[in-house]
């Protein structure tokens, strides 16, 4: 492990460079401890301050993930994100069961909220509008991977067991259906990247500094009017999008008019 101090890339990028390549040929697997900055600072004859930089870089990155007290670590496999919006509905529009095998979702909060801009536009409602918001968290085995939450507009909810606070044995739109009286039958999913609210940083144990993924889902009953809209927002380092769908094949040319002469 060296540097070259001539080369015009920054020492800690240089140190980034070499240890993501030693991530990417299995020298440190998934979930496995890498030495101690002091100890990567000496490989290399650096400051720890420069190991430290090429560590930050690296966590922003989603190649590794630093646990206070304990070391830093190679995170592993990144999170499908479509995964949260249709496998929703997935499994007969039932409980999709890779999803369930792999994240466990916690009922952080039920009760009245202000709704924030985009959940107000969405409903058609003004900023600020008291609506039902059922807050939660989703973790895997190491860490926490979104921050979410699901709102309703009170008049669909009053005296429903959607107010309470309690976990339901099904996917929550199915709960939602049963206590509206409404069939979910489209939505929309709409995804944008930001840098992340210091709580939401917190709760999902990134640096500020590090850009997030969000997701607003609408769903809509048959007239078009949106029974339930849904956030969820997860690291964006560690976070994908990945689209499998057929391409269509070429038409075929029509049949050229009989009457047009070619001349």
């Amino acid at each position: 492990m060296q540097i070259n101090p001539g080369a015009a890339e920054f020492p800690h990028r240089q140190i980034a460079a070499q240890l993501k390549a030693q991530v990417r040929r299995g020298d440190w697997a998934p979930g496995e401890r890498l030495p101690s900055i002091p100890a990567i600072a000496e490989m290399f004859g650096v400051a720890k301050q420069t190991v430290q930089r090429a560590v930050d870089q690296l966590r922003v990155e989603g190649i590794l993930i630093t646990k206070p007290g304990s070391g830093t670590y190679v995170r592993g496999t990144r999170r499908r994100l479509n995964r949260l919006a249709r496998g929703r509905y997935g499994g007969f529009r039932g409980y999709h069961t890779d999803l369930a095998a792999r994240y466990r979702q916690q009922l952080v909060s039920v009760g009245r909220s202000p709704a924030p801009p985009e959940v107000a536009d969405a409903f058609g409602v003004p900023d600020g509008t008291d609506l039902l918001c059922r807050r939660h968290l989703v973790r895997t085995d190491d860490s926490p991977v979104e921050v979410g939450a699901s709102w309703f507009l009170p008049a669909d909810t009053a005296g429903t067991s959607l107010e309470r606070a309690e976990a339901f044995g099904r996917p929550l739109y199915q709960e939602a259906e049963e206590a509206t009286g409404r069939r979910y039958v489209t939505a929309t999913d709409t995804i944008s990247a930001r840098q992340p609210s210091r709580e939401e940083a917190e709760i999902l144990q990134i640096r500020p500094d590090t850009p997030v993924l969000h997701l607003l889902h609408v769903a809509y009953d048959a007239h078009r009017k949106p029974i339930e809209v849904a956030q969820a927002t997860w690291p964006g380092p560690m976070t994908t999008l990945t689209e499998e769908y057929q391409i269509p094949a070429p038409a075929a040319d029509p049949d050229p008019d009989p009457g047009l002469v070619l001349g």
